[in-house]
This record gives C-alpha cells, sequence and structure tokens, in this order.
C-alpha cells in the first residue's frame, strides 16, 4: 500500500559534485518504487539535468544512469527546475525536458510545509 507521506528533495549539486547528485536522484527513484509521493527540485548545477540530453552526458562508475534515474522519478513523482536557477543559465519552459516544470521558492515553501512531508537536501 503506498505511504500517505511525501518526500521533497532539492538537489543542488551536478556534474561537479557527481557522487551527491546521483544519491539525490538514486534516493528519489527509490522512493517512486516504494510508493512515496516525491517531489525532486532541481537547483544551482543540478538544474543543467533538465535540458534533453544533459543527463545522459553524467557519469559515475557503479550508478544508474541518470535519464533512467530521471524516467523512474517521472513515472510517479515531479520534477520541478527552480525558477532562478533556470533564469541564471536561459533555460525556458521550451527548453526542458517534457514533464519538468519551473517553479519558485513560494511552491517550494509549500510543498515542505505540508502536512506528512520530509525534506532532503543534497
Amino acid at each position: 500500500m503506498p505511504s500517505a507521506k511525501k518526500l521533497v528533495i532539492k538537489v543542488t549539486a551536478g556534474a561537479d559534485a557527481p557522487e551527491r547528485c546521483s544519491q539525490a536522484f538514486t534516493v528519489a527513484a527509490v522512493a517512486v518504487a516504494s510508493g512515496i509521493e516525491v517531489s525532486l527540485w532541481l537547483t544551482g548545477e543540478s538544474a543543467w539535468f533538465s535540458l534533453p540530453g544533459r543527463a545522459a552526458e553524467f557519469e559515475l562508475p557503479h550508478s544508474a544512469p541518470l535519464p533512467d534515474l530521471i524516467e523512474s522519478i517521472q513515472a510517479g513523482g515531479r520534477i520541478t527546475l527552480c525558477t532562478q536557477c533556470a533564469a541564471r543559465r536561459d533555460i525556458t519552459e521550451k527548453d526542458v525536458i517534457e514533464g519538468v516544470r519551473i517553479a519558485g521558492a513560494q511552491v517550494f515553501v509549500s510543498e515542505i510545509m505540508a502536512d506528512d512531508v520530509q525534506a532532503l537536501v543534497y
């Protein structure tokens, strides 16, 4: 039976900190597979993974391929790109992978302050 709890994960790391980045995506994918509602926020350097093809460029030995993790997360969760992070990188709604939304701090705060929510930052 799916859990009533929600997990909000904010990932700030990208190719600059591959282990931290991979951990965030892995935890999100495992949580979705476990029936937990997941909201993954791409901020900082992870913002680049909102673009088509960028996740395929990411490599980390002994970790699941990032495109597979993103697909798993999208199958049962939501991926959001930070508004300011997108603007700083000239990323718009038309640029991102299908299903990725762009939203700001107000939405993030709303999500993490809801009942039965756990939040993680990577």
